[in-house]
């Protein structure tokens, strides 16, 4: 273990940077390229970070699989009911102008709140294979 050392400090400095810019990523998605899959996968591979050098264990006491599965299912239904909204204002699935009273504002919000769907959604079904790969036995 003490062969690790550097590789433990610098990841203790890194994985949160790494983390910082998953979020950047997110919600900067609406204004330049990015948003809820890059981010969903920027965050999985800190996590993997973690695991390679922590072990998978110590990655799933901090986010268990089922927490991850529940997760990927907040996800979807955070999705969805951004486009339910809609349509419950009168507008069309995931047409996000009818969400505010301003247009400008209520495109922002519905994107800002679909791609945060994607987001949480693909950084827990990435991560949920990850664990199910990383914790198969060798043959």
């Amino acid at each position: 273990m003490n062969q690790y050392i550097v590789l433990r400090v610098v990841s203790k400095l890194m994985i949160p940077v790494i983390m910082i810019f998953a979020l950047y990523v997110q919600f900067h998605g609406e204004y330049s390229p990015g948003g809820g899959f890059q981010a969903g996968i920027v965050f999985t591979a800190a996590f993997i970070v973690y695991t390679l050098l922590y072990g998978l264990e110590a990655a799933q006491k901090a986010i268990s699989p089922a927490v991850a599965h529940a997760l990927a299912a907040i996800g979807v239904l955070l999705f969805i009911a951004f486009g339910y909204a809609s349509m419950l204002l009168g507008g069309n699935f995931l047409e996000y102008k009818v969400l505010l009273p301003n247009d400008q504002a209520g495109e922002t919000f519905g994107i800002i709140g679909i791609e945060l769907g994607v987001g949480i959604t693909v950084a827990a079904v990435a991560l949920t294979l990850f664990y199910s790969f990383a914790g198969r036995e060798r043959r």
